[in-house]
């Protein structure tokens, strides 16, 4: 009983803590858009995302073919 109730506790605090903390403001945007810091990319930035999804893709196959790997060898051994 004592144990469900320290539980209990622990939840409702960090409940309200999640509460109460705010993050910042996010910057105001520039006044020119097309001229965002001397290039003219977008206002958030020209951050690469495709490289990120072939890494991701890669992985991604190789953690499968390993499972399958393993689990072919695993039949062999019995």
């Amino acid at each position: 009983m004592n144990r469900r109730i320290s539980k209990l506790i622990a939840f409702f605090a960090l409940v309200f803590i999640s509460f109460s903390t705010m993050a910042q403001e996010p910057p105001p945007p520039p006044d020119n858009p097309s001229s965002f810091g001397g290039t003219n990319g977008p206002v958030g930035g020209g951050a690469p995302v495709g490289s990120g999804l072939v890494i991701l893709l890669s992985l991604g196959a190789a953690y499968g073919g390993k499972k399958i790997y393993d689990l072919r060898s695993q039949n062999r051994e019995i």
